[in-house]
């Protein structure tokens, strides 16, 4: 028997750049979108988040929760173009976009897959890496296979596949997104004119697949105390690394478990987490796993995977600068900032939001790329000290030969004189 959900949702995460030296203009542009609002966190109403975050790391990505009283409402009276200077100077800041209209799509014209868009995010960095968070959430189904395509084949529609004429037939019927080119069109509207890799064996960071961030949970019969997790680890598998339900494989648990990280804590719910998937799943048998854990999920967590993913895309960006000696001052500038404002700081005090936090860490890879950036750096600025010093001493060199030189003639002119 087919496993069946009780509830589930995909954030699908889209990174892109946006250059640095326009970031203020970039800011100003979201904020005369009449659907985009510049989002005010507020204690009250994102308790769990405030209380989540240590203060330190809360003061980084959530500047707006001390924006209260006078401060508030001096901020709400200023012009755009104010506003979008005050907005510029914070760390990370967040904008809610809201569609007009209900956004249903359709997947397939036959025995399609019907979705909603819930909510539509952007998330800025003030280094000009930003990211658009799509949440979607199927309709009239509660099949785990429907769950597994449409992450699947959602997952590469703002990558170069998409434009392929028969790429997975996926048409999308609605009044706002017509067909993938017009999600796409979306996508770019949003993101404006980004800055792109280069180099050919660069991982891209902009027009890319999107990072998938999902939720589901099954319902308790497939997984209970009588039906442990095994009865369901292929199902499982393929959900972690969004693979379709039609994915046939002898899957070999060890060489699957070396390109993912599982996160076991609780005895009902696991987390998968690959270098573009962080996806979760969880049985009915426990209430709490379909009241408050999809909650938490959806918002302390998923900023946390947010700022790791931040720092994975930072650390690759500013790797590939190194190119001129004469950015090491801009760099080292950039990368001590980097350090102090993020790298260095606890994120949270929570037990289990750490342990999600190193092992995201850890799956992205992200202190063998701090140590290669810091040795590259090291090794650049001691071979530009050397060559520093080696025109120091060579200017020393010619002075001298200059000085000598004129002190010669100098004698020589004397003792012309004098005889």
């Amino acid at each position: 028997m087919e496993l069946k959900t009780k509830y589930q949702y995909t954030n699908f995460i889209y990174p892109y750049l946006i250059d640095e030296t326009k970031y203020q203009k970039y800011i100003l542009r979201l904020l005369k979108y009449k659907n985009c609002k510049f989002k005010i966190f507020e204690k009250e109403k994102d308790l769990d988040i405030y209380n989540f975050f240590v203060p330190k790391m809360r003061e980084e990505l959530f500047p707006t929760f001390e924006l209260r009283g006078e401060e508030l409402k001096a901020f709400q009276k200023m012009s755009l173009e104010e506003q979008s200077k005050v907005i510029s100077r914070y760390h990370m800041v967040c904008f809610d976009y809201y569609m007009e209209k209900n956004i249903q799509g359709k997947m397939d014209d036959e025995d399609g897959i019907f979705f909603d868009i819930e909510k539509i995010e952007i998330i800025c960095f003030d280094t000009g890496i930003c990211f658009l968070m799509l949440k979607a959430q199927i309709d009239d189904t509660d099949s785990f296979s429907d769950v597994l395509d449409f992450n699947y084949r959602f997952k590469f529609l703002s990558s170069e596949f998409s434009n392929l004429k028969d790429y997975e037939k996926i048409k999308l019927q609605t009044s706002t997104f017509k067909d993938v080119s017009s999600i796409n069109d979306f996508i770019k509207n949003i993101t404006g004119i980004t800055i792109k890799s280069t180099k050919p064996d660069e991982e891209p960071i902009g027009d890319s697949q999107f990072y998938n961030y999902s939720y589901v949970c099954i319902e308790s019969d497939k997984w209970n105390e009588k039906n442990d997790f095994e009865s369901i680890q292929t199902e499982f598998f393929k959900y972690a690394n969004v693979l379709p339900s039609t994915f046939i494989s002898d899957f070999d648990k060890h060489n699957i478990e070396q390109n993912l990280h599982i996160i076991e804590k609780m005895k009902y719910y696991k987390t998968a987490v690959t270098k573009t998937n962080c996806n979760m799943i969880c049985s009915g048998i426990d209430t709490n796993n379909y009241t408050k854990l999809p909650y938490q999920y959806e918002n302390q967590y998923y900023y946390t995977y947010i700022v790791s993913l931040y720092k994975k895309i930072f650390l690759k960006k500013l790797n590939s600068e190194f190119k001129a000696y004469e950015k090491m001052p801009k760099m080292r500038t950039k990368l001590m900032l980097f350090t102090k404002r993020i790298w260095e700081k606890e994120i949270t005090e929570d037990d289990t939001g750490s342990l999600f936090y190193r092992t995201v860490h850890k799956t992205l890879e992200l202190d063998e790329l701090y140590d290669e950036i810091k040795t590259k750096y090291e090794i650049l600025y001691k071979d530009l000290n050397i060559d520093k010093s080696n025109v120091f001493y060579t200017i020393i060199i010619i002075l001298l030969i200059f000085s000598l030189c004129l002190n010669t003639v100098n004698i020589i002119f004397l003792m012309y004189l004098l005889s």
